[in-house]
């Protein structure tokens, strides 16, 4: 650490204690009288000093709309959970190095807040890995700039930008611990690190003395595992409090057990009792049986075990947040997790059949559970193809491109999410099908290929990585490149992006490389005038060679608009894709997601009623990457349509059902 460490630290030593929660009654000398401990001869917590056990489920902040905050958290109030557990994502809230973002939709300040208005308690998870089916678990891309790093361990970089961070985190949480006027009950430590490669005690030890050095010394912290006892000899550390995840399918005598291994004394803890289990694309949608969770969760709170619901409410990966898995499949834009609370809210048969679990047990409140909120079937809107990727550059990547030998990983270009145009030119003819290959496996994740203008098909990560293409040598060959979300479990985390590891043609390397990072969320908000303009128009001849299973992957734009006179509107709704094929959309600038109705099993996504106008039309942008339903002159149109029903469990296209991956 240089002089500038030291005296960061020493700063931090001077710096007075932070003020309560506004509104704490008494200030300090009332806090003072808040504890929350371990009672480890009668195996329970104690809340200000008496018996207390916790019933609690996940909520995701950064995957449901700030303004449907309340509404999910009084829902979740009403099941008679007493508290939430929430992780905090790292890369949400710094996605440039030294960049913070910590209001409106990343407000975690707030968010506790509102929970402890009303009345929950709040398990904190703030990682500095989260896992959570989340972009690189949390991580931030940007830590790859250094590419031998070796995350989630005692790398001397590594751990460098996580002091700085929980530098900054951590010290927004103290007043909102409930030793000092606020709710945060637990902290966890890491997340599930008993299933990481690397075993580093002295990461975990690093961490432990960070925490207590910005949250103080009477703050309980734990850790989470598998309960297999490998797990737990890697994940658990003295002096943070051990538990347990698993789902209804386990031997709960047998998981406790596990737990006893490590804590032969303390309450029982499962921290992730799974209420449903995550999606992939080309996978069927998981699903959990309500009477399986109900008798699972009655037999755990038998036990007098403290429990976490995860998740109680899944909610949407909104833009390009989603994870992915190895071998390498993608989780959908819907984390919807066949939760007691669907993704857009609504109450289920699993919510009820498990509050009238927790109600053999807890008091569960009285009074009136606010409803489902209703949807709105807007109908069919036409769009207009404004302009393909490639002539839409100008707009895209006003910097123009990055020159290379060779291509550069999204990480170099600093492109962090999203799209980055590869271009090159075919260094021969080409007249004969000739094979364009990644030997390495280096697309990642799907990369969209034309030749002048003409599309010749799709690379895709570990499963296409050869593709036969036409054209003359000096025709300029272009790779548009997606990032489908990076891997969020197991050891290949580090999950770089882009064309990772050179392109042959034939038996010859592809050199000389264009390389554009694709501003797409600038783009779609730019108005409409800066989008009209020059399109290219392929020659006849060249057209007539393209494969009828492929456009140009382009921008498509139209609008709708909502009666402002009609009480109650705008209200949410769902949008589906008839006829399209894999892309990405955007309404009124927000980035709902992806979607990929092609492959399933999500073909709707849901657009909650706060991005919608009805002041003015609402602009409606639309990617498609491999095929629109209508040409350039056809008599088809483009249209997407506004329903009130979401599909997320079509029968997919390709692919089996998902191992038992832990979460």
């Amino acid at each position: 650490m240089g002089l500038w460490g030291v005296f960061r630290i020493l700063s931090l030593l001077l710096v007075p204690l932070v003020p309560l929660l506004p509104g704490t009654a008494c200030g300090l000398r009332n806090a003072s009288q808040r504890t929350f401990k371990i009672d480890y001869h009668h195996n329970r917590f104690l809340r200000d000093g008496q018996p207390f056990r916790y019933i609690s489920g996940s909520i995701h902040y950064s995957r449901v709309p700030r303004f449907y905050w309340k509404d999910r958290l009084l829902k979740m109030k009403m099941a008679g959970l007493n508290a939430i557990q929430t992780y905090v994502p790292w890369n949400f809230h710094e996605p440039q190095p030294g960049q913070y973002e910590f209001s409106g939709e990343q407000d975690v300040e707030y968010f506790i807040k509102l929970a402890h208005e009303l009345g929950l308690l709040v398990i904190l998870r703030p990682g500095p890995y989260i896992c959570a089916e989340w972009d690189m678990g949390g991580l931030p891309a940007w830590l790859l700039l250094k590419e031998s790093i070796i995350l989630r361990s005692s790398d001397p970089d590594y751990l460098a930008a996580v002091d700085k961070w929980l530098g900054v985190l951590l010290p927004k949480m103290k007043p909102l611990l409930y030793q000092n006027g606020g709710p945060i009950i637990t902290v966890q430590v890491e997340n599930e690190y008993g299933s990481y490669f690397t075993c580093d005690y002295d990461y975990l030890r690093f961490l432990q003395k960070l925490f207590h050095y910005h949250l103080g010394k009477d703050v309980l912290l734990f850790t989470t595992d598998g309960a297999l006892e490998p797990f737990l000899q890697c994940g658990a550390l003295q002096g943070l409090y051990a538990t347990v995840d698993f789902g209804p399918g386990a031997n709960i005598t047998a998981a406790f057990e596990i737990q006893r291994k490590s804590e032969p004394k303390g309450p029982l803890v499962n921290s992730e009792f799974y209420t449903g289990w995550l999606d992939h694309w080309g996978q069927p949608h998981s699903t959990v049986k309500t009477e399986v969770v109900a008798s699972s969760l009655h037999d755990i709170l038998a036990r007098g075990a403290n429990v976490n619901l995860y998740m109680f409410i899944g909610g949407t990966n909104f833009a390009y947040w989603n994870g992915a898995n190895m071998p390498y499949k993608a989780q959908p834009t819907s984390y919807d997790y066949d939760a007691p609370l669907s993704e857009a809210g609504d109450l289920t048969e699993k919510y009820f059949a498990l509050r009238d679990v927790i109600r053999k047990f807890e008091k569960v409140p009285e009074g009136f559970i606010p409803p489902s909120t209703p949807k709105f079937a807007y109908g069919k809107v036409a769009l207009k193809k404004l302009k393909t990727v490639e002539d839409a550059l100008t707009i895209l990547c006003p910097p123009g491109p990055v020159k290379s030998l060779y291509p550069l990983t999204f990480i170099q270009v600093k492109q962090y999410f999203g799209f980055v145009l590869y271009r090159t030119t075919l260094p021969q003819d080409c007249s004969d099908p000739t094979p364009l290959s990644s030997p390495l496996s280096g697309v990642h994740d799907r990369a969209y290929v034309a030749v002048d203008g003409v599309p010749q098909g799709v690379l895709e990560r570990s499963t296409v990585t050869s593709l036969n293409i036409t054209g003359k040598a000096g025709a300029t060959l272009d790779l548009l490149v997606e990032n489908m979300g990076r891997v969020n479990y197991g050891r290949y985390i580090n999950d770089f992006k882009g064309l990772v590891s050179n392109l042959t043609l034939g038996s010859k390397i592809l050199t000389d490389w264009m390389i554009f990072p694709l501003d797409t969320e600038n783009a779609v908000r730019r108005p409409l005038q800066d989008w009209n303009g020059y399109n290219k128009r392929h020659h006849e001849k060249a057209l007539a060679h393209t494969s009828s299973n492929y456009t140009l992957p382009a921008f498509y734009m139209g609008n709708f608009s909502i009666p402002s006179g009609i009480p109650d509107l705008p209200q949410d709704t769902f949008i589906q894709f008839p006829g399209w094929t894999k892309g990405q959309v955007w309404i009124n600038g927000f980035n709902l997601g992806r979607y990929w109705p092609a492959r399933g099993p999500q073909v709707t996504l849901f657009v909650p009623r706060h991005i919608l106008v009805t002041s003015a039309p609402n602009t409606i942008v639309v990617l498609e990457l491999e095929r629109a339903p209508c040409g350039d002159n056809g008599p088809e149109l483009c249209t997407v349509e506004f329903v009130d029903r979401p599909v997320i469990s079509a029968t997919p296209t390709s692919g089996h059902p998902p191992p038992g991956l832990p979460d």
